[in-house]
């Protein structure tokens, strides 16, 4: 069984993260979302949320791809958690390349930990390369239209945390 795991922050889950996901499914039989803890970057959504919002969303992609798919919070190195979920490759999404440049460094960070696992990059899908968490929340902030970013149940959460719709 070949496992992948994708991780990140996921606050919140965009069309962009759910883009890749949808095309991780087709490299792997088992789909592992790591959702990281990271207090450092003070997520407006609990784990719990963010947890539930990809369960939702990735959920019916898993049944219609024929994929097992877990989420599992982490909170350890990144190599760490692949080798605690029995993954042999790491799929990370790219938007330009300031994130390949970043992403090309963990690569070699990585790979000098343990060599066999594998880090597979997805391009973003043209239609959400401008797409990233931290903008959807500031446009969300600022009364703007998140649907075009995000899923609707995604844009309701937002808008009631922010705005308490």
């Amino acid at each position: 069984m070949r496992t992948a795991l994708y991780p990140g922050t996921f606050d919140p889950v965009t069309l962009g993260h759910i883009d890749v996901i949808r095309r991780a499914m087709t490299l792997a039989d088992r789909l592992v979302i790591g959702v990281a803890i990271n207090r450092d970057k003070g997520p407006l959504f609990s784990l719990e949320e963010r947890v539930a919002m990809i369960e939702a969303e990735a959920a019916p992609l898993a049944k219609a791809a024929g994929c097992e798919l877990v989420v599992h919070p982490f909170e350890n190195l990144l190599i760490q958690c692949a080798q605690d979920v029995g993954a042999t490759m790491i799929v990370r999404g790219l938007r330009a390349v300031s994130d390949f440049e970043y992403e090309f460094q963990m690569v070699g960070m990585n790979r000098a930990m343990n060599d066999d696992i594998e880090t597979v990059f997805l391009m973003a899908d043209a239609h959400h390369q401008a797409i990233a968490s931290r903008l959807v929340k500031e446009i969300c902030r600022l009364d703007g239209d998140v649907t075009p970013f995000v899923p609707q149940s995604v844009a309701d959460a937002l808008r009631a945390r922010l705005h308490g719709d």
